[in-house]
């Protein structure tokens, strides 16, 4: 790691950082010191204002980005029985949730530039089981929508976007989460803006608002008037005021994300290296930097040496996962990527100094 003028070397540069300033602070406090901290204003105020990002007219508030997923699966009504197509390159929480609810995920395979859900393999794998196609718009670009619409209006599929890590990305100018009957966003700290934890379904459709406000409460939408079987998945006061202050920076942070990666395009030209695509009509937020390295275990030493963070989502894919394994699904792109790609610093907190020492790190890989 090279030293500056006093012998010391410079702090590393973290691949995340997520905010937690006064501000927040502040609107937890006020809420605590308010009494109404489950279910009341500053979820509903949360909700309201999301709806500006999503694009959609109902967004319906909930305790983690797995429980959007889980919920709106069963207010689509999928169950036992049915099967959902879902990419294995992501986050277990997009399998699990389908298994959460009685049905059983199938894997399709990746398109290669974007990391997300092949519309292609997506439509060699429907059958007389297949229920709902879920594409997850991983990070932050989104997933080729045009084409998975098509394919699951021609089979009458349901769709879901798991949008947890793409808040404010949008494909030709209409926002993600607004495609399918409903979407999922994620509100875990290091995702582009938190609540500490929670998450929202977006929707457009009042009735399925209606049953998903029902199932994170008990079921009910008068207190003790019960109308179907639900669960506790409520979203506290405490969590939605932090949200609120994050979603107001949302803008802000996400720009300063665009401009760092742009920076980064520019600056790397390690041969060994590909900077992420982006499709013509996607306006990607870059949740995570994400390129492909050749040498991937040398490359990250090589970066932590330099100080630089470096982070690998995801080594193993859903498919491989013990809980999945016995499906043996075959998806040589999905495979490719998890043993190649190496996200980097992206973050709004990082300086122009940290970006010139992102690049130098990786520019100078051929020379380890």
């Amino acid at each position: 790691m090279p030293n500056d003028q006093h012998g010391e070397a410079p702090p590393a540069i973290p691949a995340a950082r997520p905010h937690l300033g006064e501000e927040e602070i502040a609107a937890a406090v006020a809420v605590l010191r308010s009494g109404m901290v489950v279910q009341g204003p500053e979820v509903a105020a949360f909700e309201e204002e999301f709806t500006k990002v999503s694009g959609t007219a109902h967004c319906v508030a909930v305790n983690s980005g797995t429980s959007a997923l889980q919920l709106a699966l069963m207010a689509m009504g999928i169950g036992p029985g049915d099967e959902v197509i879902v990419p294995s390159f992501s986050f277990a929480a997009t399998a699990n949730a389908v298994r959460l609810v009685g049905a059983e995920p199938v894997f399709a395979d990746i398109e290669p530039d974007s990391f997300c859900l092949d519309p292609d393999a997506a439509s060699a794998l429907v059958g007389p089981r297949t229920a709902a196609v879920m594409p997850v718009h991983l990070y932050g670009h989104p997933a080729d929508m045009d084409r998975l619409g098509a394919l699951a209006e021609r089979h009458s599929l349901a769709v879901l976007e798991d949008a947890c890590q793409a808040h404010g990305a949008q494909l030709a100018g209409r926002p993600v989460g607004s495609f399918g009957a409903a979407g999922a966003f994620s509100f875990y700290p290091t995702k582009n803006m938190h609540a500490l934890e929670g998450g929202m379904v977006t929707t457009d459709d009042p009735q399925l608002a209606r049953t998903l406000r029902l199932l994170r409460n008990q079921g009910m939408e008068q207190r003790y008037a019960n109308e179907i079987v639900g669960a506790n998945m409520r979203l506290t006061d405490v969590a939605a005021a932090i949200g609120r202050v994050q979603l107001g920076r949302l803008d802000e942070w996400t720009e300063a994300r665009r401009a760092n990666a742009a920076r980064l395009d520019a600056g790397i030209d390690a041969a060994s290296v590909v900077v992420p695509p982006v499709a013509p009509d996607a306006r990607h937020v870059y949740h995570q930097y994400t390129v492909r390295a050749e040498g991937r275990e040398r490359a990250i030493e090589h970066l932590r040496e330099a100080g630089v963070g470096a982070a690998v989502y995801y080594p193993t894919p859903i498919h491989r996962l013990a809980p999945y394994a016995h499906l043996g699904a075959d998806l040589p792109e999905t495979d490719r990527a998890a043993g190649e790609v190496l996200s980097l610093p992206v973050h709004p907190s990082l300086t122009s100094g940290d970006l010139d020492r992102i690049v130098d790190a990786v520019n100078t890989l051929e020379r380890k």
